[in-house]
């Protein structure tokens, strides 16, 4: 779905919030695969069952990207990511945990450089099925001003 938002049309405090979505092994294999991060927290379970968690841990890499794509619903024309700020991997998330992702606007501020462009910042929380943040970032976005 296109939605067209200039900055102007940004409102500090709305609130988006997904549907969950359930981290299985395969997630956790294919993003191996796709980084090369192959450490044992991962990938042995075993080894795994002798630490802390007694279980393999999804990577805070793939609990990123999952998170970003679930909230990526909608093409705005005239905004872009232009990065992400303070990621934090909280608490683990394990296979069969479900997630969820809620993105507050939570700044605007006219860009330092281009008259044409503003910054949105939005607090990026995500959680799982037994209420705990478990990742937490800002994202940051370029958006267009309305022409004048």
């Amino acid at each position: 779905m296109i939605v067209e938002q200039y900055f102007e049309d940004y409102e500090i405090g709305f609130t988006r919030r997904t549907m969950g979505r359930t981290i299985t092994e395969t997630d956790i294999v294919l993003h191996a695969g796709q980084t090369g991060d192959f450490f044992p927290h991962h990938m042995d379970a075993e080894w795994c069952a002798t630490q802390d968690f007694k279980q393999r841990v999804a990577h805070g890499t793939l609990i990123l990207s999952v998170a970003v794509g679930m909230t990526a619903t909608t093409i705005n024309p005239h905004a872009m990511s232009y990065g992400y700020d303070k990621v934090r991997f909280v608490k683990p998330v394990f296979i069969n945990d479900t997630i969820t992702v809620e993105a507050k606007i939570v700044d605007k501020r006219d860009h330092p450089k281009r008259a044409t462009h503003g910054i949105v910042s939005e607090l990026v929380t995500v959680t799982k099925q037994t209420g705990e943040t478990v990742l937490a970032c800002e994202h940051i976005y370029l958006v267009a001003k309305k022409p004048v």
